[in-house]
């Protein structure tokens, strides 16, 4: 791998990981328990953003108190745990993951999912050896990956044999979420935005770098986008 070759930080959840019924699921499970109204796909992808307090702010009127947020997060995940085992990777992804490397392309998954609870995902499905790093959030829930995406390439750049050759300026990170776009910004690196999860196409377009509607469209701008 030289140092011209364009390398993929991935994001997981509603990307590589199709997890979109689960994350309704659970939304509207959590949304019972604290006496809110359902929400449907269409308005949960309109009014959807990271930091995640944002999006409750959106649908109360208000930033929810520290100790509502608690809640919220604490129901949220543990629904969702109970919708994730019938979800599956986007449809496609395994046999891109295992183009990029045959190829003699790297790449990497950064995601703001527990770490503890992604690592058991991406070994059930047979991938992590696709990967030159896997890494989930280790602190609190709610915040940005920006800074998250900084120290993971400055990871990949330190790192064991052939990540060493990874350079933001040649990355590109895949995701579903503005938030992939703006962290890819912080770090130098360039992005491209999927439909397929979180986001509408519109609020996708606001972030001003390329939106597909494919994983394979994702994966062949990014081969040219770095390059």
């Amino acid at each position: 791998m030289g140092t011209h070759t364009t390398h993929i930080v991935w994001d997981w959840n509603g990307t590589l990981f199709h997890d979109t019924d689960a994350v309704m699921g659970a939304t509207n499970a959590a949304f019972a328990e604290l006496g809110l109204p359902p929400i449907t796909l269409e308005r949960y992808r309109e009014l959807y953003c990271v930091p995640v307090p944002r999006f409750y702010e959106r649908l109360l009127g208000r930033l929810p108190t520290e100790a509502e947020w608690l809640v919220m997060d604490e129901a949220f995940h543990r629904h969702y745990a109970a919708h994730r085992p019938r979800c599956g990777l986007a449809e496609g992804a395994e046999g891109l993951l295992e183009g990029w490397q045959r190829a003699g392309r790297s790449q990497s998954i950064l995601s703001l999912y527990g770490h503890d609870e992604l690592m058991p995902l991406v070994r059930g499905f047979g991938i992590e050896s696709r990967f030159l790093r896997v890494e989930g959030r280790t602190g609190p829930s709610g915040g940005s990956k920006s800074e998250h995406m900084v120290r993971h390439l400055a990871a990949l750049a330190d790192g064991p044999a052939g990540a060493g050759r990874v350079d933001p300026r040649r990355t590109v990170v895949i995701g579903d979420a503005v938030d992939d776009a703006v962290a890819a910004r912080h770090a130098g690196a360039r992005a491209v935005l999927y439909t397929g999860g979180s986001h509408s196409r519109a609020s996708l377009a606001a972030a001003g770098v390329p939106v597909v509607d494919t994983l394979a469209e994702a994966v062949e701008m990014a081969e040219g986008m770095a390059a």
